[in-house]
C-alpha cells in the first residue's frame, strides 16, 4: 500500500525545533513526509536537518524544479497537510489566501485536510485579528489546534505555547483515519466539556480517599473532539497523562473542586461528558495533623458524607437548550441492570457502562462497553484501544446535536 503522504509546513517561530520530533513521529508511523518550511523558518533549522530527517527534498522556493509545479503538485498529492508552529503571520496569510512562497501555495493548493498548530506569544494569539483569521480557518474546514499554556520565548509564560509534538501527531492520526469534511469535522463549531482522572479526597495531610482511574477514557475523548473540529475544556482529576493538544485543562483534586469547574465549563458548552472516577464520599472530618498509629488500640473510625452529584445535577438543570450530558458507570456485577437504573435515576442522555476491577478499564489501554441512552437503544463496543469507544461516543453525540 501506499504511504499516506504527509506535508508538514513549518513556520518562522521558534518553536521551528520541535517539529523535528514531529518529522520523526511521522516518519516512523510508516508516513512519507515533505517538509516545507518558510524562508524565516530556515532561521531556526536548516534546510538540511529537514531534508535528512525526512527523506525528501526540503525547500521554500516555487522556482526550484519549475518543471515539476511544485507549488501546484505538493498540495495535490497530500494526504494531510500540518504546519508546526503555526505563527501569527503564516495563519494571517493562510486566512486571506495570500500565496508568496512554497508553503502558502502550498496551503491554497490542497483539497485534504489542514491542521495548523499556532505558537505565538500570548499577545498575539488574543489579538482580534488572530482570533478573526482562526475563526476563519475554522469556518473553512482547517483544524487549528488551541495552543498550550506555559512558558514562551524569554521570561514570558501564558497561552501560545506549541503543544506536545506527541500530541500534534495524535491529532494528525487521528484527522487521517476519518473520512469525508463532514465526517471529520461533524463537531466543529462546538464546545464540549469532559472530565477525566479520578478525584481524592483528603483524609489528612499525607493521606486520600481515591480510586484507580487514570484518565485514559477521559484524555481519549478529549483528543477525539480536537480532531474532530471542537473546543474542548478537560477537568482534569489528578491523572498525570501530557495535556491532550489543543484542550483547555482544568486541573482539579478534590470532588468539589472538579463540580465547580465542570458546572462553570458547562455553562456554554454544547455537550458535557463526564468521564471522571467521581469519589462518592469524602471523609466528614479532616485531620490537619497526620493520623497517628496508637500501639494496642485500634484506629478510629472514619466517617463519611457524601459528595454531590455532579452529572444527575448538570442533567437535571441543563446550561443551555439541546445540551447533550454522557455518564460513565463503572460497574463491577449486573453491569447492565445497574446500569439502565443509573441512566433513569441521573437523567443523562447517554451512559457509557463498562466492568471495572483491579485489573480491567481502570488504567488499561483498551476497553469494552455498552453505550444506553435515553431513548432506550444500546450501543456495544466490543473490547479495543479506548479511543474507539470515544469515537463511538461523539458519533452518538453529533448524532444529537445535530
Amino acid at each position: 500500500m501506499d504511504k499516506p503522504k504527509v506535508v508538514l509546513g513549518v513556520s518562522g517561530g521558534i518553536a521551528a525545533y520541535k517539529a523535528c520530533e514531529l518529522l520523526r513521529r511521522l516518519t516512523e508511523s510508516g508516513h512519507e513526509v515533505r517538509v516545507v518550511p518558510t524562508a524565516s523558518a530556515l532561521h531556526f533549522v536548516g534546510e538540511a536537518t529537514w531534508s535528512a530527517l525526512s527523506g525528501n527534498p526540503a525547500t521554500t522556493e516555487v522556482w526550484e524544479s519549475v518543471h515539476e509545479v511544485p507549488h501546484v503538485r505538493i498540495g495535490q498529492s497530500a494526504d494531510l497537510v500540518v504546519v508546526a508552529p503555526a505563527t501569527a503571520d503564516l495563519l494571517a496569510k493562510a486566512a486571506h489566501g495570500l500565496a508568496d512562497d512554497l508553503l502558502t501555495n502550498t496551503l491554497l493548493t490542497a483539497r485534504c485536510p489542514v491542521v495548523f498548530a499556532p505558537a505565538m506569544h500570548t499577545e498575539m494569539w488574543e489579538h482580534p485579528a488572530t482570533r478573526e483569521n482562526v475563526a476563519t480557518l475554522r469556518r473553512r474546514g482547517a483544524v487549528v489546534i488551541e495552543p498550550a499554556v506555559g512558558r514562551l520565548t524569554g521570561v514570558d509564560t501564558g497561552k501560545g505555547r506549541l503543544p506536545d509534538p506527541g500530541e500534534i501527531f495524535e491529532v494528525c492520526r487521528r484527522v487521517l483515519a476519518r473520512g469525508t469534511a463532514e465526517q471529520r469535522l461533524d463537531l466543529a463549531g462546538r464546545h464540549v466539556v469532559v472530565s477525566a482522572g479520578g478525584t481524592r479526597e483528603p483524609l489528612d495531610p499525607v493521606r486520600f480517599l481515591g480510586n484507580r482511574s487514570s484518565g485514559k477514557q477521559g484524555y481519549a475523548l478529549a483528543r477525539a473532539a480536537v480532531a474532530r473540529g471542537a473546543r474542548v475544556t478537560l477537568v482534569s482529576a489528578n491523572s498525570e497523562l501530557p495535556d491532550p493538544a489543543g484542550a483547555d485543562v482544568v486541573r482539579v483534586s478534590t470532588a468539589v473542586q472538579l463540580r465547580e469547574a465542570v458546572l462553570k465549563a458547562a455553562a456554554e458548552a454544547d455537550a458535557v461528558v463526564m468521564a471522571a472516577a467521581v469519589a462518592d464520599f469524602r471523609p466528614a472530618r479532616y485531620a490537619e495533623g497526620k493520623i497517628k498509629k496508637r500501639d494496642g488500640q485500634e484506629p478510629d473510625p472514619i466517617a463519611l458524607v457524601r459528595n454531590p452529584d455532579v452529572l444527575a445535577e448538570i442533567s437535571a438543570d441543563r446550561a443551555r437548550p439541546g445540551q447533550v450530558v454522557v455518564g460513565f458507570a463503572a460497574e463491577t456485577d449486573d453491569v447492565l441492570a445497574n446500569g439502565r437504573a443509573k441512566l433513569a435515576r441521573k437523567g443523562c442522555d447517554l451512559l457509557v457502562v463498562n466492568e471495572v476491577g483491579e485489573h480491567k478499564t481502570f488504567g488499561a489501554e483498551a476497553s469494552e462497553a455498552v453505550v444506553l441512552a435515553s431513548d432506550g437503544t444500546e450501543t456495544p463496543v466490543p473490547y479495543g484501544p479506548k479511543e474507539v469507544l470515544a469515537d463511538t461516543v461523539w458519533d452518538l453525540v453529533a448524532r444529537r446535536l445535530a
